[in-house]
């Protein structure tokens, strides 16, 4: 018996381990997203900001975040043991855990992309990964109020992507647009430089979504897991198709970028209720999101004149309050459209409202004490020439004549290629 549950315990450990690992992958897919939806000349400093908020918040966590939020609990607002995981042996479920702290926190790179000063940006991801989050987490996951409550959150739809959607609105807020977005009171579309990166992104972001949602069961568990991915294929796949289909029917075109989203929306809408809802409930959720996220996209960028390059305060926030109200309507146990009432869907709107509540606030005062010591926004001059130069000295694209060290004329180049080519073959 105990062999049997030594082997079934590595089994679990693994499968949390796998899942942690594809999450952690899906930092690749928020870069490929953010750079791919963005100008070219901004692209290194995405990329060093996605690397950096991952990095930063790993260590972070280490020291203070896994404590706030898995510590024991006081008065069911935060946790007050472990911190640098002193005493605690969970090493996995820390592993499992800082991953998921560290992509709430790179939401909000996406919506400031092209103009945030780069160490205000970093900042704020000491205060997002180090104490918002994990606050927040400790309310639902870490046996706080919102837990007590019967809050339903169980991969993270308002956890983690509500919060760093907030984050995200708060910041572009604060910041404003980029130059050139609204002028003459017309909203200028500013198009990104590779749509095809930014579906490499989504792809990736799909597959980490497998271990993202499927890893939280915490076990290998032959039933649940199964359930869960099929949930999270079906709505990311509903999605798709309601976003394509309404962008043709509201625009007269499939809109590409807007779909891709569409499979974000879907994902994040899942997230809450991967592991309570149907098959066909999981499908329900991703047509509403893929909608719902289109309009939303619309109202910030012409109504509100929120410029959000990548759109990610309409995917993760409200695709996450969509997913995490969705959990009140189509729990299978106890939804409204299951007899059970509206009980859990106030529960829910109530755990919406605190997390919202909670990360204005925090964010909102965290970017005020950090705009007194250094600007929000990097000036003019380096948001007009590009990022890359101005913060990190160098571009992601070059093309150099290696025979001259100059920058040739296409035919040029491509004539001295041949030349060099048909030098290989005689020899």
């Amino acid at each position: 018996m105990e062999a049997i549950e030594a082997v079934q315990s590595s089994v679990d450990m693994m499968w949390m381990m796998i899942g942690a690992i594809l999450v952690f992958f899906m930092h690749a897919g928020f870069s490929m997203v953010e750079t791919g939806f963005t100008r070219s000349k901004n692209t290194v400093n995405i990329l060093m900001k996605n690397l950096l908020t991952l990095s930063i918040g790993a260590l972070l966590y280490f020291i203070v975040g896994f404590a706030i939020m898995f510590g024991p609990s006081a008065f069911g607002l935060i946790g007050t043991e472990g911190f640098a995981l002193l005493g605690r042996e969970d090493i996995g479920f820390f592993v499992f855990q800082v991953v998921f702290a560290a992509t709430c926190a790179t939401i909000i790179s996406g919506a400031v992309a092209e103009r945030m000063k780069l160490s205000s940006y970093l900042l704020l991801v000491v205060a997002m990964a180090g104490v918002i989050y994990p606050i927040v987490g400790h309310w639902v996951w870490g046996g706080g109020w919102l837990s007590k409550l019967g809050f339903i959150d169980f991969a993270g739809s308002s956890v983690v992507h509500l919060t760093g959607a907030v984050g995200a609105l708060i910041a572009a807020w604060l910041i404003g647009p980029r130059i050139g977005k609204y002028r003459d009171h017309l909203v200028n579309v500013i198009p990104g430089h590779s749509i095809p990166l930014g579906a490499l992104g989504v792809l990736i972001l799909w597959v980490g979504w497998f271990g993202f949602n499927g890893a939280s069961t915490l076990a290998a568990d032959a039933t649940l897991v199964p359930i869960v991915i099929a949930n999270t294929l079906l709505s990311g796949s509903a999605a798709v198709i309601s976003t394509a289909f309404y962008t043709k029917l509201r625009y007269k075109q499939m809109d590409a970028s807007l779909s891709l989203n569409g499979a974000l929306s879907g994902l994040v809408g899942i997230t809450a209720g991967c592991a309570n809802v149907s098959l066909v409930g999981a499908i329900l959720i991703g047509l509403v999101a893929g909608v719902l996220m289109t309009e939303s996209i619309r109202f910030f960028d012409v109504k509100a004149k929120i410029d959000d390059p990548v759109g990610a305060i309409s995917v993760h926030g409200i695709g996450g309050i969509w997913g995490t109200l969705a959990v009140g309507l189509f729990d299978t146990t106890n939804g409204a459209l299951y007899g059970g009432g509206l009980g859990i869907l106030a529960i829910q709107l109530v755990g919406i409202a605190a997390i919202i509540t909670w990360t204005s606030l925090t964010v909102g005062g965290s970017l005020l004490v950090i705009r007194a010591f250094s600007p929000l926004r990097v000036c003019k001059e380096a948001e007009t020439v590009g990022l890359d130069s101005f913060e990190h000295g160098t571009q992601a694209y070059e093309m150099h004549d290696v025979f001259k060290g100059t920058t040739p004329r296409t035919e040029d180049f491509a004539q001295r290629l041949t030349q060099l080519g048909k030098s290989v073959e005689a020899r």
